[in-house]
């Protein structure tokens, strides 16, 4: 489960300017110190968009609200040529979308796939669509359950498609696995990443692997802070002020990210996102905390044990050192699933963000593992007949 509202406590809208670039670069400050150039973030996006603007003959492009259960909902779909398999993916969170910062990984999957994000009720540009107050009450894993099935039939019904790929990331996983559960026969197949099993167990190991490293490492500050939340998570219900404790240094120690003891780069990409305008930022830290609010209890009493018979294929993705959720529950929950098709592949230099850790190993595995599923189908590009 991730978590980083802290990251953007203030107002990311107020920022000025946001990057540097060489002298020469279209209409912009100068300052005086070192000459060079500064460009907006208005500026910067336009840049971004123009970059990965797909103009092939079968390909899509879209940013749109659609509606969903009474509520508008936002997508993103793209696709260098529209014939190719839909992915869907279930951002995590909860409230964390990834719309955002998909530019950073997400380009060379559309060759292959036509990838959609979606904004999740109470999330990104979704909650800035609706009235907070009026959502409040719908907040539950069923109808956000529901709002996924909603989403999956619209795609396979606007874009023709029978079946389609879904792929659950952390908190996005739980949606996932519940959604496979109740229909099988929507999907080639279930991708889970950071899967999330039984997340008081996973709870309790990332505290416990933050702790080790505090103490290995004599760090005090950390003991100290980790040592006052004692025992963690303890009996419900699990309260952000503890959970920001437990990933304030389980984020420092790479549980997160591996080998980075911040997720600064990442937020930092959320500025330079062409679909989000500065409003949509700004909303974006509010929904994440609405998000936690009323969704934190139901993904903390989570448990997909005793969910081991699937009747669609199924894949995890999952990185080798990631303790934001738990990388060994699934391992174990894997052996006992009976599925059609399943298969457990290790990102051995990743944590929890291995989409964008291991950004090639990745597209590596869903283009020679999952796509063929959908190949076999004739739900693929001509060009892949020979796949």
């Amino acid at each position: 489960m991730k978590m980083k509202i802290w990251l953007r406590a203030c107002s990311i809208a107020s920022v000025s300017t946001v990057a540097c670039l060489a002298q020469g670069a279209g209409t912009s400050k100068t300052t005086p110190e070192n000459d060079t150039q500064m460009m907006s973030r208005q500026e910067v996006t336009s840049i971004v968009a123009d970059s990965r603007k797909i103009v092939s003959p079968n390909g899509i492009e879209e940013l749109k609200e659609i509606p969903v259960n009474g509520t508008m909902q936002w997508i993103s779909v793209r696709g260098k040529d529209k014939r190719n398999p839909i992915l869907l993916y279930l951002h995590g969170g909860p409230g964390s979308p990834t719309t955002p910062e998909d530019y950073t990984f997400q380009g060379p999957w559309e060759d292959f796939f036509t990838v959609v994000q979606w904004d999740q009720r109470g999330a990104g540009k979704t909650y800035g669509a609706n009235d907070p107050e009026k959502l409040a009450a719908t907040m539950t894993l069923p109808q956000m359950v529901d709002d996924a099935a909603v989403v999956t039939q619209y795609l396979e019904n606007t874009y023709g498609k029978n079946k389609i790929f879904l792929l659950g990331h952390s908190w996005g996983s739980v949606l996932g696995i519940t959604l496979v559960h109740e229909h099988p026969e929507w999907f080639y197949a279930y991708i889970g990443t950071g899967q999330m099993i039984d997340e008081e167990r996973s709870e309790a190991e990332g505290y416990q692997f933050a702790l080790d490293q505090a103490e290995i490492h004599h760090n005090d500050e950390a003991v100290k802070e980790l040592k006052a939340v004692a025992p963690y998570p303890g009996p419900p219900p699990l309260t952000i002020a503890h959970l920001s404790i437990q990933r304030k240094w389980l984020e420092y120690y790479g549980g997160l990210t591996w080998g980075r003891r911040d997720y600064q780069y990442d937020v930092n990409a959320w500025m330079l996102s062409p679909d989000y305008t500065d409003k949509d930022l700004d909303q974006e830290s509010e929904g994440s905390l609405y998000s936690l609010t009323h969704l934190l209890a139901t993904a903390f009493s989570f448990n997909a044990e005793g969910m081991t018979s699937l009747k669609c294929p199924i894949f995890l993705f999952e990185g080798r050192h990631d303790y934001s959720v738990s990388h060994t529950l699934p391992e174990a929950w894997f052996r006992k699933i009976k599925a059609p098709k399943k298969k457990l592949i290790w990102f051995e230099d990743s944590a929890h963000m291995a989409m964008q850790e291991q950004s090639g190993r990745f597209l590596y595995h869903l283009v020679t593992d999952v796509r063929p599923l959908a190949v076999k189908a004739g739900d693929a590009a001509p060009a892949d007949a020979a796949e």
